[in-house]
This record gives C-alpha cells, structure tokens and sequence, in this order.
C-alpha cells in the first residue's frame, strides 16, 4: 500500500517558475505553429501539392521526435539544465532559414533544424515542470500545457496579420522571440539546483514511507495502450494544423486570413482544453480524464463532417476542447509508472507527439490529394473509436510526488 506523505514534507509549488516555463513552452510552440501558419502562402509561391505539404509536416516532426528520447535518458543521468537554450539557438537558425529559403530543399532543411530545437527543449523543460510542481503535478503540466497550446494558437494570428502580408521573409522577425526565451530559459536553469533539490528530498521520504512499484507488464502494457491513443489523437489534430484551413477554403469559401482565424479559434480551445484537464486531473485521478479526452469526443467528430460553417466552427472547439484535457494526464501517468525516468517519459512522449503527427501528416496528405480534403474529414470523424483502448490501460495507484 502507499503511505501518504505529510503535508509538512511536501516542497511549495513554485508558481513563478511554472508560468515562465510555460511563457517558454508559448514561444517555442509558437515559432513551430508557423510552419504550418505559413503553408497556404508556400503552396503557392512554390507550387506544392498536398503530399509536399504533408512531408514539410512529417519533416519538422520527426526532426523534432528522433532526438527527444535520447536527450532525454541523457538528462535523467546527468541533468543540463542550459540545454533548452542551446534548442532555442537550433530554432532560431532554423526560422532565419526558413524566411530566407528559396526552394522546397531548404524549406525541408528549415523545418527540421526547428524540429530539432524543440527535441531538446521539452525533456529538461518537462522535468523543471515536475520539479517545480511540488504536490500539484496536474496543474504544472496543465500550465506547461497551456503555454504551448497558446503559442500552437498564436501562429495562425500571427500569420494571418504579418505573413500574409508581408510575406516569407516576415518569418526572420520572430527570431527575437527565440531570443527572448533563451533569456527566460537561463533564469529558470539559474533556479534549478535549489527546486530539484527540495523535489529529491521529497523522493527521499516518499521511498521511506513506501515507494511506488510496478510490474514490468503493467508498465509495458500501459506504454503500448498510451501510445496507440496518442497516434489516433494526433493524427486527427493533425487534420486540423495541416489541412484545416484548405478545408474551410474548398467547403465554405473562406479567404485565407479568415481561415486562419477559424484555426486560431480552434488551438485556442486546446489551450484552454490542456489547462482544464490538468486541474481536473488532480482532483478525479488521470485514468478518468484519459477516458473522458479520448472517446469524449466521438460523436462531435462524426457529426462535423455534415455541419454548416457556424456548426463547423463550434464543433470544432468542443472536439479539441475535450480532445486536449488528455496529454497532461497522459505524460503524468506514464511518469508514475516510471518516476525516475522524468527525462525519458517527457522525451518520449514529447517525441511521440511530434512523430506520430508527422506521420499522420504525411498520410493525411496523400488521402486528400487522391480523394479531397473533405474526404480526409469523414474518414478522420471514425478515429476516436480508437479511444475504446482506454479499456485495456492499467489502472494504476497514483503517487503523490
């Protein structure tokens, strides 16, 4: 049995750094969400067609999944807490590129050099987040969440007042933005050392009082389940940052900033989706959550492909708002199955989500170059079925560190 663990011994959650981080998280997700922000003005300038579309995507997300788990194990055993920095010097370098490339070779050179800075910022980043929650993990990462939703939602804004207007080179402008989080980013690594200490003491009394353990099996099995969801949870937002916006175009006629603003409405209901299921997974437990964020949402989906341009538009909220309550829970769950590997867990699913939306991207491209983008949609509305593999997650003791 668990022993819980008295109040007194518990660290404070530092607020202060919990929103800087996620102010960081806002800014990396930010420069990545224009990439896709910027794919109707590149489609025309270059002639692209949805396949190419969907391999810019595939491109930057496995640049951005490959590494993570690795810097990850690296982390768990010798903590950098710098390396976010030197990730925001890869996507800078890679949005100057980005706004100065002239062919589609040098926009896939582009996209994967900001792949690659955000593979090393979220496994140190994520395991700050965990450090700094003291007893209130769901609303750190529902913070760290939220920070990187808002970002994902800002791009479309962004797009649709600077690029489409001033174009491809307007790209280089957000390069101050790196700058800005690599400051952010070396006052927070500043703080590491006296927050990860109070944490390990934590751990300490914790493993006095009666440590959590898991079986190899229940461990396995539950990486296996949470990675089947988070593929057909990506691969259906996928559908939305790749190809939302050529959706609203084709069906209801919309221009392009108009659509961009349907997109920034849309990520910002995940914002606010990511922050909701972190707080209420502290109270209800992340099993529940997990099972509500990923079937939740099937009858809204099947519904959308058939509704007007006012339904479209508030369906799609509810879908994500419900759809995004589930990473939080999703990362600290795996993170109680495997407590000492913060690194590892926040790397793998991290690169999870950037390599499995990469490929679903890719997919998703090909079906609406053969069949049409509207087509993409219906056959997209079926994937929350998958959330019925929720029945076969573990459902595991959750810990209090």
């Amino acid at each position: 049995m668990t022993v819980a663990i008295p109040a007194v011994t518990r660290p404070k959650t530092h607020l202060a750094v919990l929103v800087v981080l996620g102010v960081t998280h806002l800014l990396n997700d930010l420069m990545q969400s224009l990439i896709p922000a910027a794919y109707p003005i590149l489609k025309d300038a270059y002639a692209l067609d949805f396949v190419q579309i969907g391999m810019i995507t595939m491109t930057f997300q496995i640049a951005g999944s490959l590494l993570q788990p690795a810097i990850g194990m690296v982390t768990d055993k010798h903590p950098a807490p710098y390396s976010p920095v030197v990730g925001m010097m890869f996507t800078l370098s890679g949005l100057v590129s980005l706004a100065l490339a002239d062919s589609y070779a040098m926009i896939l050179v582009s996209v994967a050099l900001i792949g690659i800075g955000s593979s090393i910022f979220h496994p140190e980043a994520t395991r700050m987040a965990r450090y700094a929650a003291g007893g209130r993990q769901g609303l750190a990462q529902g913070l760290f969440q939220v920070g990187g939703q808002a970002g994902g939602a800002l791009g479309p804004v962004f797009a649709a007042v600077i690029i489409v207007p001033w174009g491809q080179p307007s790209l280089a402008w957000f390069a101050a933005l790196a700058l800005l989080a690599m400051v952010l980013l070396a006052w927070i690594g500043g703080k590491q050392r006296e927050i990860s200490a109070a944490f390990m003491a934590l751990r300490a009394d914790s493993k006095k009082a009666g440590s959590i353990r898991h079986a190899p099996a229940t461990i396995g099995a539950a990486l296996v389940v949470l990675t089947l969801l988070m593929f057909t949870k990506n691969a259906y937002g996928e559908s939305f940052r790749s190809f939302y916006t050529f959706y609203l175009m084709e069906k209801f006629g919309l221009s392009i900033p108009s659509a961009q603003m349907m997109l920034f409405i849309f990520l910002l209901a995940s914002a606010a989706g990511a922050l909701i299921g972190g707080i209420v997974g502290d109270r209800i437990g992340r099993y529940r959550i997990i099972w509500i964020s990923v079937l939740g949402p099937l009858p809204l989906t099947l519904i959308l492909p058939h509704a007007d341009l006012f339904w479209t538009g508030v369906l799609t909220v509810m879908i994500n708002l419900i759809m995004a309550s589930a990473f939080a829970s999703i990362l600290i769950y795996a993170i109680e199955l495997l407590p000492n590997r913060i690194g590892l867990i926040g790397g793998l699913f991290y690169g999870l989500n950037f390599g499995l939306g990469g490929i679903a991207a890719a997919l998703l491209g090909i079906l609406a170059d053969s069949y049409g983008v509207e087509t993409v949609y219906y056959i997209c509305s079926f994937l929350p079925l998958a959330g019925l593999l929720a029945w076969f997650l573990p459902k595991i003791e959750e810990g209090h560190s």
